[in-house]
């Protein structure tokens, strides 16, 4: 919990308590500012608004920093597993050597959809988005799973973020095997959560898939990277719509609907785009030149962050990460030298360096997605996939805070003011 300071910050003729976390800016505690003032405060986009206490992610945008319940995203990312980072956000440390078994098992009891579900697919378009059909999918959980939908019992919150962890990887090969007209892959428990996943996306019943664990820990590495990211769009609007106490699967589908925006979800596949656009090393400086002209509507994608002024954390671990993707896999494609070439010129530009425009996390997964074999619509649905663990556990807490309430943002009106109703006949 975050505690006062003893300092206060005085607006109008009233003090206002400044409150402090663990880390990062101290903020002022504005509850009471409508009661006593009469006024609300402006702030489109929220962003220079706390909504919440939450104990799970730490970002510090100017430095580069990502943390999950305190320790770095790039040691996370190296050193351990996408079902570690879930535990450590459901659960506020990293597992014990059992704990980690114990949970591993207990996903794994969750991955299978009830049969049913498999008829929900039937009834999408062959080539309805992915985003679509997981919206329609996750939402309908609800219809299924009625012992795990109190949110005022703790055991069962806990059971429906197992089911979702565990059923997301189902939701979202099915989504893509329904696309190219593939049977549907039960999953195979004995696999990795990332193996299992990559084994119903693209094996097929006739023959067995052997998963490449390059390319396991590549994909394994990118969920971690996109587990939480603290309170961005669909994490917020998971934790508005909880806030009224809808069920948790209800939630998560709001979430997926909020991600699959492009202005949220969309940008690795739009710098994959981009890259594809620039095709060969060679046409690098004229894309820069029309990047600096503000005249021209192109634009670097996959290049800085509303967060982050500095480099992103996460891209660090992509760097090295689509290096090994492509060795393994022999991929020879110009992207991948276009990708590395313009890295290399945009952090030694002027123009680039002081804008702070430097490669994000998506500039680099989008390449490694595409080499793996993921068609671009099914980009948003990955991250909808690692996301869900963030989606959960921020839900969770928000549901555990005492001090939660409904979501309720107010206006500034400027419609017109009161006037009288005319008949239509004299209007």
């Amino acid at each position: 919990m975050s505690d006062t300071t003893g300092q206060t910050m005085k607006i109008g003729d009233k003090d206002y308590a400044v409150r402090q976390g663990s880390v990062g800016p101290d903020v002022v505690d504005i509850r009471k500012y409508y009661a006593q003032s009469g006024m609300f405060t402006y702030d489109p986009g929220f962003t220079s608004t706390a909504s919440c206490e939450s104990g799970l992610t730490y970002i510090d945008g100017d430095q580069g920093v990502l943390l999950h319940r305190g320790y770095p995203i790039g040691q996370l990312a190296e050193q351990s597993s996408f079902m570690e980072v879930a535990y450590l956000l459901l659960n506020h440390e990293l597992p014990s050597k059992d704990e980690l078994d114990t949970f591993i098992y207990t996903i794994s009891r969750h991955t299978m959809l009830h049969e049913q579900l498999a008829q929900f697919y039937r009834g999408f378009r062959r080539d309805a988005h992915p985003m679509a059909v997981m919206c329609g999918v996750v939402g309908a959980l609800s219809a299924f799973y009625h012992d795990s939908t109190d949110i005022a019992d703790p055991h069962q919150r806990m059971v429906a973020s197992h089911r979702l962890i565990a059923k997301m990887p189902t939701i979202a090969a099915m989504a893509h095997k329904y696309s190219i007209g593939q049977p549907f892959l039960y999953p195979d428990n004995s696999l990795s959560y990332t193996g299992n996943f990559l084994r119903m996306t693209f094996g097929v019943p006739a023959e067995p898939y052997v998963v490449n664990p390059v390319v396991e820990k590549a994909l394994d590495r990118i969920f971690i990277l996109h587990a939480d990211h603290e309170q961005n769009a669909s994490t917020s609007t998971v934790r508005l719509a909880g806030s009224s106490g809808a069920n948790p699967f209800a939630c998560i589908a709001a979430g997926i609907a909020c991600l699959w925006g492009p202005a949220h979800g969309g940008a690795n596949e739009a710098a994959l785009n981009m890259l594809r656009e620039i095709g060969t090393p060679e046409k690098i400086p004229e894309y820069i030149a029309r990047a600096k002209d503000k005249n021209d509507p192109f634009r670097l994608m996959g290049f800085g962050h509303r967060v982050y002024k500095n480099y992103d954390p996460r891209a660090t671990v992509m760097q090295q990460t689509v290096r090994e993707v492509f060795e393994s896999l022999n991929v020879s494609d110009p992207v991948f030298e276009t990708a590395l070439r313009l890295e290399e010129i945009a952090l030694k530009d002027d123009y680039f360096v002081e804008k702070k425009l430097f490669p994000n996390v998506d500039f680099y997964s989008g390449v490694i997605l595409s080499a793996i074999g993921f068609p671009t619509t099914m980009f948003t649905a990955l991250f909808a996939l690692a996301r869900t663990v963030g989606w959960v556990a921020q839900w969770n807490e928000m549901i555990s805070d005492p001090e939660q309430k409904i979501g309720r943002p107010r206006q500034l009106y400027t419609g017109p003011t009161q006037r009288d109703y005319v008949p239509v006949d004299r209007r």
